[in-house]
């Protein structure tokens, strides 16, 4: 043999036992191992959704309660006014009569 042909020869048959031994996965494979993953992810997806939903309606129900704090405030306020002009009222009445 040519002195060539020997420094290639362990070369080749290291390239050929690689590609030999290399191989890829099957479909049924790669199914079986990405099943439970997918199982997992389709169970966290379907608790995602349930939480979403009750956070939007959380959401909802803190704005509505906001609205109606602000409702309550402003008829309060009307109502403090009201009361602090009975007030006055009342004490000009009582300083206009004279007590016996």
């Amino acid at each position: 043999m040519s002195p060539s042909v020997t420094k290639f020869a362990p070369a080749v048959l290291i390239l050929a036992g690689a590609l030999g031994l290399g191989g890829c996965a099957t479909k049924g494979y790669v199914r079986d191992q990405i099943a439970p993953v997918s199982q997992r992810v389709d169970a966290l997806e379907t608790r995602l959704q349930a939480t979403d939903g009750t956070a939007k309606s959380a959401l909802a129900e803190a704005q509505a309660a906001s609205g109606q704090a602000q409702n309550n405030g402003q008829r309060l306020d009307q109502l403090n006014s009201r009361v602090d002009g009975i007030e006055q009222r009342m004490q000009e009445n009582q300083r206009k009569k004279p007590r016996n």
